[in-house]
């Protein structure tokens, strides 16, 4: 196969985290792997270096102001940034490709693409509108996303999504999606974390081995169901003292989960990759009860380590979950569906350890970043 050259536009990357950074830098990992050449423009939310190459991925950074507590990082025209400007106006890469819509660093993608004449392509990640909790924001966020996604469209007019359901939402701005270009896992990459065996939470955390560990691993917000999911265990515990809620991750709502922190309920903040690896392997139940996602990079990490997953059809989780002989999808997130799906769950040891051999076997299968990257080429 032909080799290539790619110009990602993601708003966000590393050191950032989230899920649409780990999507572009794994696919962009896998892309350099197969000899192709791979540029990242980005904006400087965690005011790293300005520019580097690591790994074979070259990365431009543009200063910007980080709104909604850096949810919404917005480019400042620098002097770096038109350094960069120009500097791209120089190359011609084989496509662009652009992650999120809701960013007006997509829409400098787009414009740079379709100036250069070069093919672009949007990648959605999102499942519904960003939520700011408060109606009267609400009703402004969607407002800007529709006309920015109006934008977006005469820009360009191939759509992806990292899932079946991303697709169905892009619906919602009457956009026919081409296809899935699913998020996906590295399972080597996991294998060799696993052998490390960084910590032991059992041992940490005087959990018996008997007791069985519920976790929860990404950014801390409101609109990923952490409190639904805390208050669920809490409930449960007070019947079942045999329950721990362990909790991987950072976020706006930090505080407010610290303040749930009890004997069962461990907080254990933001904690690197090999620990969450580790954390997942002592997992028995994963519940991600969240109102919105695309294809939860947590949900693919808690397969891989083989941990029973439970999460609602807000998203594309369902696509990996499709029975319930692979795990739970839930109808709804609210507090009572909550906790009597984990209460059906708990005492079905011998139906959970099935579950999960079906659901790695599913996972292996279709998502891989080698398989992601292929099906990218061959577009």
């Amino acid at each position: 196969m032909q080799k290539k050259s790619y110009c990602f536009f993601s708003a966000q990357y590393l050191p950032h985290m989230g899920g649409v950074e780990n999507y572009t830098y794994h696919l962009a990992k896998e892309l350099v792997r197969r000899g192709n050449k791979v540029t990242i423009v980005t904006s400087n939310v965690e005011n790293v270096d300005l520019y580097e190459k690591k790994e074979g991925i070259e990365v431009f950074r543009i200063p910007c102001w980080n709104l909604l507590d850096g949810r919404f990082p917005v480019l400042k025209v620098s002097a770096f940034f038109l350094k960069v400007n120009k500097e791209l106006k120089k190359r011609n890469y084989d496509m662009v490709i652009v992650n999120t819509r809701f960013y007006l660093h997509s829409i400098y993608g787009a414009i740079y693409a379709k100036k250069k004449k070069i093919r672009c392509i949007f990648i959605e990640h999102g499942t519904g509108h960003l939520s700011l909790h408060n109606p009267v924001l609400d009703n402004v966020e969607n407002i800007v996303e529709h006309s920015m996604t109006l934008v977006e469209k005469k820009l360009c007019n191939e759509f992806y999504g990292v899932s079946n359901a991303c697709l169905e939402w892009l619906q919602h701005f009457h956009i026919n999606g081409k296809g899935v270009l699913y998020n996906a896992i590295d399972l080597e990459d996991i294998k060799e974390k696993s052998e490390k065996k960084v910590k032991d939470y059992r041992k940490m955390y005087n959990i018996p081995q008997k007791a069985i560990i519920i976790s929860f691993t990404g950014r801390l917000l409101k609109e990923k169901g952490i409190f639904k999911l805390i208050n669920s265990v809490e409930n449960i515990i007070n019947e079942n003292s045999n329950i721990y809620l362990l909790i991987a991750g950072d976020g706006p709502e930090w505080k407010n989960v610290k303040e749930k922190e009890s004997a069962h309920i461990i907080v254990l903040g933001r904690i690197n990759s090999e620990e969450i690896v580790a954390l997942l392997n002592q997992t028995d139940i994963f519940c991600l009860p969240s109102d919105s996602e695309g294809m939860p990079t947590s949900v693919l990490e808690a397969a891989a380590c083989k941990a029973y997953i439970i999460t609602t059809k807000k998203g594309g989780a369902k696509e990996l979950i499709c029975n319930k002989s692979y795990g739970i999808i839930m109808d709804s997130n609210d507090v009572t569906t909550v906790e009597k799906t984990l209460k059906r769950a708990l005492p079905k040891g011998e139906e959970r350890k099935k579950a999960v051999d079906l659901t790695y076997q599913r996972l292996e299968n279709m998502f891989t970043w080698e398989k992601v990257a292929e099906k990218l080429m061959n577009i």
